[in-house]
């Protein structure tokens, strides 16, 4: 078995290729949005596009890797992830953007999540905490140098080519993935759920893209609430199928577990908030206060400056307080400091704004490395699959939220303002609504069990 270090730096290739590439659009979205002819709220359907394609194909990563082999649908998920990106530094109109990234969601669906898969299954789970960290440092270079970089391409050259950044890396990921990873699959895979698929496919689809399509006017406003009128009866549909089904694509037994249950539901409370920050921030700077694409970068890569500190010591915090205190307590930090963000005006001395986003970002740091670490903390290596595909589709449906419930407040701002273009001043009721939302998963977590994830965090029952 290759060491606790050598798999995490691996699979962190398609950690890095993803948040790079969020990152990047997100500082782009005003750029964007002009040179196709959108409104730069409107491409929050561009990004809630790849969080469907995700949420759609995520249900069957967790099958497919035992089936097919964790390696080969690797390797697989990362060139459909590269034609994706290639697609998008290629499109013209929104419309080909938003099917770009699709493509690219396609490819997301199964490259992260079954790198992480990957990950749980080569290390001890006294190790995990140390590998989620190994895994995360290298992923965290891809916002740190995501928006300078997006910046820089967007303000001197074009947008267009901030997506082939994602092609080199994802030659180097095939070919390590290729030397060093094995290509395990389960012995004797779960029959496949096709009805289960399908169902838990268009509930997602429904919510997501009725969702992201509320205050942008794209279509009828019939068409929007019949969307997510389908999505919400698939998806009871799915639940009452679940039941009566001993290998579901989507086991929601798993839930029963007080440590997946915290990272799935507290989880999607958390990032159901947090998750707009990345969205909004880029927005705020550039629309509201004037600055650049690439000013707008260099004042963003201070949250991953905050969360990389946090890094070194989060075994310590773990082992020192556990998961159930950590989670608590930095669910109402983080939460702090992302609803200071609404005392940002363009006459905000900038050393206040990169202290808030600094601090923020190393409180949600350890947040973030704590949810993705207990959600494997006491289960069977026969049930990792299956909680892989749970985990990622609550991760996903969570972001999908966070934009959608951040867009939607700049919406009604503006809308009671009057405002026919954003101004600072519409942010402000975002940030705090985005706050108050994550620091609701506090209650969750208060209520595990004490000792919950002791041994993964090394920290000795009471």
């Amino acid at each position: 078995m290759l060491s606790n270090r050598i798999v995490p730096l691996i699979v962190a290739v398609a950690l890095f290729m993803e948040n790079m590439d969020s990152t990047v659009i997100a500082t782009s979205l005003p750029a964007i949005a002009k040179d196709i002819g959108a409104n730069p709220l409107e491409l929050k359907l561009a990004i809630t596009s790849y969080v469907l394609s995700l949420a759609v194909f995520l249900p069957v990563c967790g099958w497919t890797a035992d089936r097919f082999g964790a390696r080969t649908v690797f390797r697989g998920a990362i060139m459909v992830f590269m034609l994706g990106s290639i697609g998008c530094a290629l499109s013209g109109t929104l419309t080909e953007f938003v099917i770009a990234r699709m493509v690219e969601g396609m490819g997301g669906a199964m490259m992260t999540p079954v790198a992480r898969l990957i990950l749980v299954r080569s290390v001890d789970r006294r190790e995990l905490v140390v590998a989620m960290i190994w895994v995360t440092i290298p992923a965290l270079a891809g916002p740190m140098i995501g928006p300078p970089i997006g910046g820089f391409i967007t303000t001197f050259m074009s947008w267009h080519w901030i997506f082939f950044i994602n092609i080199p890396m994802g030659i180097a990921g095939i070919v390590l993935a290729t030397i060093y990873i094995e290509d395990v699959r389960a012995e004797q895979p779960d029959p496949f759920d096709a009805r289960g698929a399908a169902l838990a496919g268009l509930g997602i689809a429904g919510l997501v893209f009725g969702g992201s399509l509320l205050g942008l006017n794209l279509v009828p406003i019939g068409i929007t609430i019949s969307l997510i009128t389908v999505g919400a009866i698939a998806t009871v549909a799915y639940v009452l199928h679940a039941r009566r089904t001993t290998t579901p694509i989507l086991d929601l037994t798993l839930l029963k577990l007080p440590s997946v249950h915290a990272a799935v539901v507290g989880g999607l409370i958390y990032r159901g908030g947090i998750s707009a920050m990345p969205f909004l921030l880029p927005l705020l700077l550039q629309l509201g206060f004037g600055f650049s694409a690439f000013e707008s970068g260099l004042i963003t890569i201070v949250n991953v400056v905050g969360a990389l500190g946090m890094k070194l010591m989060i075994p310590i915090v773990l082992q020192r307080f556990g998961f159930r205190m950590a989670l608590t307590a930095n669910a109402l930090m983080s939460s702090v400091f992302v609803g200071a963000c609404a005392t940002f005006t363009p006459d905000t001395p900038l050393v206040w704004m990169l202290a808030i986003l600094g601090v923020g970002g190393f409180f949600r740091s350890l947040q973030y490395t704590s949810l993705n670490t207990i959600a494997y903390a006491d289960l069977d290596n026969k049930l990792l699959s299956r909680a892989t595909s749970l985990v990622a589709v609550a991760q996903q449906l969570s972001i999908a939220l966070g934009v959608a419930i951040g867009a939607g407040a700049v919406d009604l701002t503006m809308l009671y303002h009057g405002h026919a273009e954003i101004v600072a001043a519409d942010f402000q009721p975002a940030w705090i609504v985005i706050a108050l939302i994550s620091s609701v998963s506090a209650l969750l977590f208060w209520n595990m069990p004490p000792n919950i994830g002791a041994e993964v965090s090394r920290r000795a029952p009471s």
